[in-house]
């Protein structure tokens, strides 16, 4: 009989005496264990398993769970009596900073050290050792009264040194999440200050703690060793590039049909269409845990990890994104692949700056897959590597389609009916819709990069996407192809029938040397759209001449003029 399946536990003890439905990845624990590694960064998107694991490696190795075998049994890493007899052996410090997301630095901060004062507590049998000194124990007292900042940056060492004196062995230390304070400090302008804090920390805890056994940290991103690992030159980093745990976080596709078949669950192709995709080093098919934990206890197909988190950072460097950026933004909602340089090393306060960046934070989190790569060499002979990534399945393609489409939120009607107007040729309504969705979102496309207007491609291929989104069903909408003798902007065209209206958009700023009024830029984007013989494509696919429609726009700031020459 299928165990019944439970949302949201994260607690291993618990998953097990419930007797829940679970996929064993006790195997983690041993290849952890075997690699020797000092201190691991385990890389992986949301919900993908992390905190799970880590609390089974917590309750495989704290001496708090000793003689709790029985948690084990049945899972594969206890069928070896080497870790049978290493069970339970361990003083361990496990730590989350997953409730880290306080909007400034202060709070972050002491969000921390409260965390940290939480493990003193949890140790007070260290209390009663005899085998620490009063002074070590007034050290202890005052660590449990209060961690400031000045003296968090000494207390997990200080806490390890206390338990291997006591236990007489070193300790092992869990640190799941460490990267989510480091997004908010990002987001909400306290970067500098909070990393500077942090680096502190890590190297005191997993650098120059010789009381420390060994170390895993679980995050999604892997933050540049600049920002806060400049000190940690005994760190093995594991990403979604790499071969190593591959199977670890996350279902493979056999784990997910296996679990269909208990529960005579019988869409395996649905299934795989809208979850399958995720790619691990060399490891294909992997699936998100969450989607299909939903999927078995719902039964439906839906957008269940897409939903779980507001992606607003994503969004933000999207949105704000320069024109190449959105034109390879595009590629990737009409499912094709880009090919792009990746550094997996996510620099947080280069990301206003480095278009590329977006590329490895959205591999990183898992909106994007590997198709392929290509290492490549700069002129300095720094080997970096040229990826082809594509969206990793139909949930990912649904968020971002939402996501869009939630740009325009606060002129939904105007762009709506601006669409409409499009479809039925009325060019004055075209006019005042446009106007209309101009005025409320042309800034919140073009942020922080020069002056208000100076950079309108940002605005109107932000336009671009949403057409993209609203047309997807009936229409193909393509940007900045090759057709005649040069590169359209916009071309829109019915997907089936050829005798239906189709639409060439060209976008022209106001330039006043060139052109006195806005009308004259109008004109000059309708007259590019002749000379460049831009209908070659749709006449090439059979549409006549009278079903092709072609639009100037022309945009001078916030304003916007459209015309027509046919």
């Amino acid at each position: 009989m299928a165990k019944n399946v439970a949302i949201g536990i994260q607690n291993f003890e618990t998953m097990i005496q419930r007797d829940c439905f679970y996929i064993d990845k006790t195997y983690l624990i041993k290849e952890w264990w075997e690699s020797g590694d000092d201190v691991t960064l385990l890389a992986r998107p949301r919900r993908f398993g992390k905190t799970l694991n880590m609390s089974m490696l917590e309750t495989f190795f704290s001496n708090k769970y000793e003689d709790r075998g029985e948690l084990f049994e049945g899972l594969v890493i206890w069928k070896e009596e080497k870790y049978r007899e290493l069970q339970g052996t361990y003083p361990v410090i496990s730590l989350s900073f997953a409730g880290i997301k306080d909007d400034n630095c202060s709070e972050a901060i002491q969000s921390i050290c409260d965390l940290i004062k939480e493990q003193y507590f949890l140790h007070e049998e260290l209390m009663k050792s005899q085998a620490l000194l009063e002074e070590e124990k007034s050290i202890f007292e005052q660590m449990k009264s209060e961690i400031s900042r000045e003296n968090a940056k000494k207390a997990i060492y200080y806490l390890s040194s206390f338990l291997y004196k006591h236990y007489g062995k070193k300790v092992i230390i869990l640190l799941d999440e460490y990267d989510t304070p480091m997004q908010e400090a990002y987001v909400n302008g306290y970067w500098e200050e909070f990393t500077s804090f942090i680096r502190n920390l890590f190297n005191s805890t997993f650098k120059t703690n010789p009381y420390m056994e060994r170390a895993i940290m679980t995050g999604i991103t892997r933050v540049s060793r600049e920002s806060v690992f400049s000190d940690l030159n005994n760190l093995a980093v594991v990403t979604t590039t790499s071969s190593r745990y591959a199977t670890s976080f996350g279902f493979t596709e056999e784990e997910v049909f296996a679990a269909m078949d208990e529960r005579g669950m019988t869409d395996k192709e649905g299934v795989k269409y809208w979850y399958d995709g995720f790619v691990f080093g060399d490891v294909m098919d992997m699936y998100n845990p969450w989607s299909i934990i939903n999927y078995l206890k719902e039964g439906k197909l839906s957008t269940y990890w897409a939903n779980t988190s507001s992606n607003n950072l994503v969004g933000k460097l999207i949105r704000e994104s320069d024109v190449d950026c959105k034109k390879l933004f595009e590629k990737l909602l009409l499912g094709e692949a880009i090919e792009v340089p990746v550094d997996e090393q996510i620099v947080y306060h280069n990301l206003d700056n480095n278009e590329e960046a977006i590329w490895s934070l959205l591999l990183a989190t898992g909106y994007l897959k590997v198709v392929a790569y290509q290492p490549r060499e700069y002129y300095t002979g720094n080997e970096y590597v040229i990826y082809q990534l594509a969206l990793t399945n139909e949930e990912v393609k649904k968020m971002f389609y939402r996501m869009v489409s939630d740009w325009f939120g606060s002129v939904k009607g105007s762009y709506n009916d601006f669409i409409k107007a499009l479809l039925q040729g009325n060019l004055k309504a075209m006019n005042t819709y446009m106007n209309r969705v101009s005025q409320s979102i042309f800034s919140y496309f073009d942020t922080g990069r020069g002056p208000l207007g100076a950079e309108p491609e940002r605005f109107y291929h932000g336009f671009v996407l949403g057409l993209l989104v609203d047309l997807s069903g009936e229409y193909q909408v393509r940007s900045n192809r090759e057709s005649g003798f040069g590169r359209y902007d916009v071309m829109i065209y019915p997907k089936r029938q050829m005798n239906k209206a189709a639409f060439i958009l060209e976008f022209k700023a106001h330039d006043p040397e060139d052109e006195k009024e806005l009308k004259d830029t109008v004109q000059a984007a309708l007259h590019q759209i002749e000379e460049k013989n831009y209908a070659a494509e749709l006449q090439a696919l059979g549409f006549s001449e009278d079903c092709i429609h072609k639009y100037g726009f022309a945009f001078e700031g916030k304003r916007v003029l459209i015309g027509t020459s046919g």
